[in-house]
């Protein structure tokens, strides 16, 4: 092989070398699966509702929370910059939801819409940050908890409406 070509492939290979082992490809594999099928359980839910953010949205949104946390991890980050990661994940979130909740607005002026739509994708890239950060059970667990609120709050209300109405 010439000298220009072997440059070449040396560099393919050493700009692909990021992942190191077995171990490391395992680890990072898993966080990044857990974080979409964890936001994919949420979007589904919102889905089901009918809600526009649905099982993409939410798979994207706590997929890239995780991949810009688990990057400068593994890369060696210390805790600091990992810290303004989150903080800029924080934020940037905060921009997504303000836009579904100015959508929402367009239809009436006198009613917020919106507002869970946003608080879910908040927490999605929080769970998604969870996974990412190599927390899977903390992200599990909070999954769970927010699909709790997001399909039994309003039974629950529901419920609590017709009692306080003389029904049941």
């Amino acid at each position: 092989m010439s000298p220009w070509w072997q440059e070449v492939q040396e560099t393919l290979v050493a700009e692909f070398a990021d992942i190191t082992d077995a171990s490391q490809l395992t680890r990072i594999s898993v966080r990044l699966l857990m974080a979409a099928i964890l936001g994919g359980i949420l979007g589904f839910e919102r889905e089901q509702k009918g809600k526009a953010a649905g099982v993409r949205t939410h798979m994207l949104v706590s997929l890239g929370a995780a991949l810009f946390v688990l990057v400068p991890q593994t890369a060696g980050a210390d805790p600091a910059a990992i810290s303004r990661v989150v903080q800029g994940i924080v934020a940037g979130i905060g921009f997504l939801g303000a836009g579904t909740i100015l959508k929402g607005n367009k239809l009436d002026t006198h009613q917020v819409k919106g507002l869970t739509t946003a608080a879910g994708l908040w927490m999605t890239a929080a769970i998604g940050v969870a996974a990412g950060m190599g927390r899977e059970a903390t992200a599990l667990l909070s999954t769970l908890l927010a699909l709790g609120v997001l399909s039994l709050m309003p039974w629950i209300i529901k419920r609590l409406d017709r009692e306080e109405q003389g029904g049941d």
